[in-house]
């Protein structure tokens, strides 16, 4: 199994979007996806999917339910695991909170291909110790001065305070492929010469009306 954390710093710039269409598209091409709503006090992974569920991984957290009894199947086979919303608590959690959530994967018996976990956007214990606990991030990135600024921020605190160098930069809601790779550059420079990373470029992700569109949908836009 292959585990890949979404971040991106700053909120709003499409995590949560690349995080579900990636797991969709994953499920699609006939891999076994797991897909974890890490932000635990303000999730959005279901809305994106349009699922509707009464328990989610507060009951976990909380040993109230089983992470197997929580989890989700989608019609495409997808397998979710739902966030919870608007429960400040479960925002900034105990590292002893964190390892007993990690730990409970353990339970879930089906074989799995992908774990991809969508964690919440800032620099909390949550984040970090959700992050540094797959095999590889992805940070997604957009062409403004905040989104930039952020991105590089959580890669200094991953490398610096953790450790953890498996980073890759996808840029997103780009105009042009020669945009994505620009905005790559720049912030990869930033990087090489104040961190000594040199990450790689995963993706290009094209501006496209069709995102908007399947989100007022509660769809996924592939």
């Amino acid at each position: 199994m292959k585990t890949i954390g979404i971040a991106s710093g700053k909120g709003g710039v499409g995590k949560t979007t690349v995080s579900v269409n990636l797991a969709v598209a994953l499920t699609k091409a006939n891999y076994r996806v797991m897909l974890i709503d890490g932000d635990f006090g303000l999730a959005n992974v279901q809305l994106a999917l349009g699922l509707q569920t009464q328990i989610n991984v507060g009951h976990v957290l909380r040993d109230e339910k089983s992470l197997q009894e929580i989890i989700v199947k989608t019609p495409e086979g997808l397998f979710v695991v739902p966030g919870a919303s608007g429960i400040s608590s479960l925002a900034n959690l105990t590292k002893d909170h964190i390892n007993r959530f990690i730990s409970a994967f353990s339970e879930f018996k089906d074989p799995l291909d992908f774990l991809i976990v969508d964690v919440a956007a800032g620099l909390s214990d949550n984040v970090l110790a959700l992050l540094t606990a797959c095999q590889e991030t992805i940070i997604v990135v957009r062409d403004e001065p905040g989104s930039i600024a952020d991105a590089y921020g959580i890669i200094k605190v991953l490398k610096d305070e953790r450790d953890y160098q498996a980073i890759s930069i996808l840029a997103n809601h780009v105009t042009s492929e020669a945009g994505g790779e620009s905005l790559h550059i720049r912030l990869n420079n930033a990087c090489m010469k104040f961190l000594s990373l040199n990450l790689p470029l995963v993706g290009v992700v094209l501006e496209d009306k069709s995102i908007s569109e399947a989100g007022k949908k509660y769809q996924s836009v592939v």
